[in-house]
């Protein structure tokens, strides 16, 4: 099985594992901060994001850096609370977070995580040739023959004797039309 990683996997995991570096030391500095104002037990929750975020990106991170590489799945939940720490002023998460679910959608990494967990088979795909009609085509006279190739049909550029035009009940002849000079 081929479980070569993609240059984007290893850029998800080296941005997950710093910003799950960044997450824990904003969250203990945020909660530090918080407590030591007097309005600290109120906004303290607040405070906890960054630092349980933080844990659970490197142990993320981990995980796509361990070799063999573990049977996961991308984790867009973990993306987007990453971009939630926007909340507590962690703009770098925020931007990691963008990115990481930007590299969830390519369809390499989509390949990559269905190869890891099984989920894909490998298919060759063959180009499908359309089915020949019974019905005539537009140059055939005889309902029995078969339609012309494209390389037999006189193209445009090329001068076709041109079909004389009948009088019929469909195709009238019309005499040509005077236009009033004034």
């Amino acid at each position: 099985m081929n479980t070569q990683k993609p240059t984007l996997i290893n850029v998800i995991a080296w941005t997950t594992l710093a910003s799950g570096i960044v997450n824990l030391f904003w969250g203990l500095a945020a909660t530090g901060t918080a407590l030591a104002t007097v309005i600290g037990l109120i906004c303290t929750p607040l405070t906890f994001l960054p630092t349980i975020l933080g844990v659970f990106e490197l142990i993320y991170a981990a995980k796509l850096f361990s070799n063999p590489p573990q049977a996961i799945q991308p984790s867009s939940n973990l993306a987007i609370f990453e971009i939630a720490c926007v909340l507590t002023g962690n703009v770098f998460s925020m931007a990691v977070g963008i990115l990481s679910l930007v590299f969830y959608n390519d369809t390499i990494v989509k390949d990559y995580f269905a190869r890891l967990n099984g989920t894909l088979e490998p298919v060759t795909v063959t180009p499908v040739t359309p089915a020949s009609t019974s019905e005539p085509g537009p140059f055939d006279m005889a309902q029995d023959k078969p339609a012309p190739a494209m390389e037999d049909v006189p193209s445009a550029v090329e001068e076709a004797p041109a079909a004389p035009v009948e009088d019929t009940p469909a195709n009238p002849k019309r005499p040509p039309r005077k236009v009033a000079k004034g």
